[in-house]
């Protein structure tokens, strides 16, 4: 069935496009991994899975159709059911429910017209709660039909009638949502940073910190700031994972759950971090443990780098290549990412040897892709991430000779020389202390003070020379 799916015309459209479509079928079950996710997520879960997967194609799609009848966004629906039709014609969820539509047309422009006109009577009255709380639900509303330009300008507006430092807060958190919904990642570290400079206190801003953190954490994940993001979610703390809403938002379901925290934490840290930082901020950290466990391999495979065992981490982490590709945020970096901690692999299993064989080598790290292990050991030196030569002849990984004895005799050297320039300089400013050549600003000297200043300088200078053997 799966075959017959990725020959459909909408697979085939992707492949001709050099789209990604992940064949392997991923080691988690749908249905219980799109339940710990909630509102527009959900679907866009759903949706990414559905346009990646020709295993998942029609569960995925069926269930992104029935969740976003459930909504107002009908243009979203349109195009779910559009890809659906271009995979699978027969399939009963590919007809367009056109009566639906045009229902829910309708009923959001009578919403919009209500809402627009309370909040212009709103303002004719001068009440700024009033005025505050109609242009949230306005930005609400755009939001729910899918109009993110709008819903953020709508709650850019409420900014002018926030009383509080609270109401500042919830609205910077909801253009963090929309901002997130739009993937624009500058704009969530640029609110992100203004929820942190809020002046909140007490559990107020004890419940903002994780979230903050993680969606922090998000975003440089996204642009590929993998150290800053690993940094972020290894600071998000366990109560995340309980946190009551903010913002009227469930965080750890409408925009990564805690699996997710667990994943991206654990595969940013290993792209980023050596082993020492591993073992003391991932493992020994008491906070992400709690994430740790929902995602075990992720920890086993931060276990196997830090005991040296990387082919086996490697083999973890491919083991779940075509889940993480399958995942909305990750499947962009994920290359990326895999790439980084492949190389670290193999400059730290090439430390402790003088040379390997080129087929130890291939055997240890399998090429990935259609890149020889030559050709990847070649890169990695010209961008010296390896200080290692190639011998084709022998088939061997060489480390360049060095010379302990000459770098110690160089650093002496260097030592020695600068130690030599110090004494000098400091020789040099007694001999001009003890010539009386040291110039001091005195208070409430006139002119006659500095005549023939320039006449003494010279012959005291004339002196110093002959002191000194000048």
């Amino acid at each position: 069935m799966a075959s017959n799916i990725e020959q459909s015309q909408f697979f085939q459209q992707r492949r001709a496009h050099d789209q990604l479509i992940v064949k392997d079928p991923p080691k988690f079950d749908l249905e219980s991994y799109i339940a710990n996710y909630a509102g527009r997520t959900r679907t866009d879960r759903l949706h990414h899975i559905g346009s990646h997967s020709p295993y998942l194609a029609l569960d995925a799609y069926r269930l992104a159709i029935a969740e976003a009848k459930k909504g107002k966004y009908v243009d979203l629906y349109l195009q779910l059911v559009e890809d659906l039709s271009a995979i699978a014609p027969q399939d009963p969820a590919a007809l367009t429910d056109t009566a639906w539509a045009e229902k829910k047309a309708q009923e959001s422009q009578r919403e919009q017209d209500r809402l627009e006109h309370e909040l212009k009577s709103y303002k004719n009255n001068l009440i700024k709660e009033s005025i505050r709380m109609g242009s949230e639900d306005l930005g609400h509303f755009f939001y729910a039909i899918g109009d993110y330009s709008n819903s953020q300008k709508s709650y850019m507006k409420m900014r002018e009638s926030c009383t509080s430092n609270k109401h500042l807060a919830d609205m910077t958190l909801r253009l963090v949502y929309v901002s997130i919904a739009q993937k624009s990642w500058l704009s969530v570290q640029s609110h992100l940073a203004k929820v942190d400079a809020a002046q909140l206190k007490g559990d107020d801003k004890t419940k903002l910190e994780p979230i903050v953190s993680a969606c922090a954490g998000l975003a440089h994940m996204c642009i590929g700031n993998f150290k800053e993001a690993a940094t972020n979610f290894l600071g998000t703390s366990p109560a995340f994972l309980t946190t009551e809403p903010a913002a009227g938002i469930t965080w750890q379901k409408e925009v990564l759950s805690g699996n997710d925290v667990a994943v991206y934490g654990g595969l940013c840290a290993l792209a980023s971090m050596d082993r020492s930082e591993l073992q003391t901020k991932v493992l020994g950290n008491g906070e992400f443990r709690n994430f740790l466990e929902l995602e075990p391999h992720i920890r086993q495979a931060i276990n196997l780098f830090c005991n040296s065992k990387y082919s086996a981490c490697l083999d973890v982490l491919e083991g779940y290549r075509s889940d993480y590709l399958l995942d909305v945020y990750l499947s962009k970096v994920l290359n990326t990412i895999y790439g980084r901690i492949r190389t670290k692999s193999i400059v730290q299993y090439f430390i402790p040897f003088s040379c390997v064989t080129l087929d130890e080598m291939s055997s240890k790290f399998p090429a990935a892709g259609s890149v020889t292990i030559e050709e990847e050991l070649e890169h990695m030196i010209n961008d010296k991430t390896l200080e290692a030569r190639i011998d084709l002849v022998d088939r061997l990984l060489i480390s360049p000779p060095t010379n302990p004895r000459h770098e110690v005799h160089t650093d002496a050297l260097k030592m020695a020389e600068a130690y030599d320039h110090t004494l000098r300089l400091r020789l040099t400013r007694l001999n001009v202390q003890a010539a009386g050549l040291e110039i001091k600003a005195e208070r409430g000297a006139n002119e006659k003070a500095h005549t023939g200043l320039g006449e003494r300088v010279g012959e005291g200078l004339r002196g110093l020379g002959a002191k000194i053997g000048f």
